[in-house]
């Protein structure tokens, strides 16, 4: 069963650079929020600390990653090119201690079954993110943490994996955090859209999206949220 995320207090110095001060958050299990702000205020950071890749200065952080399992996205593949597709969801799977033979299914989840036996490098850069999700979906994971996931592909591509993983969402919420430049994508995919400004970072906007999923991206009542986004974002 999916966990939350609750951040509180949380505080993060760079050298000469405050990133977060005293900054809190929840997410509650099952919720997808995602953060939108301008380069530098503080996102990636975040998910960093989620993940436990980087210790707050300061502050709590409680979250499925901290005992359960973390799936993430990473806005390149990270894909280990010496090893097969089906390999690489394999060696995820196995350092979850869940078995190598559900990766074939997770590849399927995403279109790619037909090339669970190539290597990624023969594969375009949309199928190896669509690798890149498989992975970070077969382990069953608590928490999701994507940062920027689509931001390297065409538009066409990334609409499609939107769909993919709009789709893989309502298979199975579960706690996620979404890290994006792209007003469209938080309001696509997310339940929560936040708007992060400053420095150190502060939340100057926050949006329910009450939208049934699957949704489309064409839904009048997004765009005007993508427009009420952007103009939050030039405002600051």
């Amino acid at each position: 069963m999916s966990t939350g995320i609750t951040l509180e207090g949380v505080s993060k110095i760079f050298p000469g650079r405050p990133i977060l001060d005293d900054f809190s958050l929840s997410v509650a299990p099952g919720e997808l929020v995602a953060l939108v702000g301008a380069s530098g205020t503080g996102k990636t950071t975040l998910l960093n600390i989620v993940a436990g890749l980087e210790p707050p200065d300061s502050g709590h952080v409680r979250s499925g990653a901290e005992g359960g399992r973390l799936g993430v996205v990473f806005q390149q593949p990270r894909l280990l090119d010496w090893v097969g597709v089906r390999g690489n969801v394999e060696l995820a799977l196995k350092a979850a201690g869940l078995s190598p033979g559900d990766a074939l299914p997770a590849l399927e989840a995403v279109g790619l079954a037909d090339y669970a036996d190539e290597h990624p490098s023969r594969l375009s850069g949309g199928q190896r993110q669509r690798v890149a999700v498989a992975r970070a979906f077969a382990i069953e994971p608590e928490v999701v943490l994507l940062d920027e996931p689509f931001s390297a592909l065409d538009e066409l591509t990334a609409r499609r994996l939107r769909l993919l993983l709009q789709d893989l969402w309502s298979r199975a919420p579960r706690a996620g955090l979404l890290v994006t430049h792209s007003p469209a994508e938080a309001a696509f995919l997310s339940d929560r859209v936040v708007v992060l400004s400053g420095r150190p970072a502060r939340v100057s906007a926050e949006y329910h999206i009450d939208l049934p999923r699957p949704r489309s991206p064409e839904d009048p009542e997004l765009f005007e949220l993508q427009r009420r986004i952007v103009t939050d974002l030039i405002n600051e």
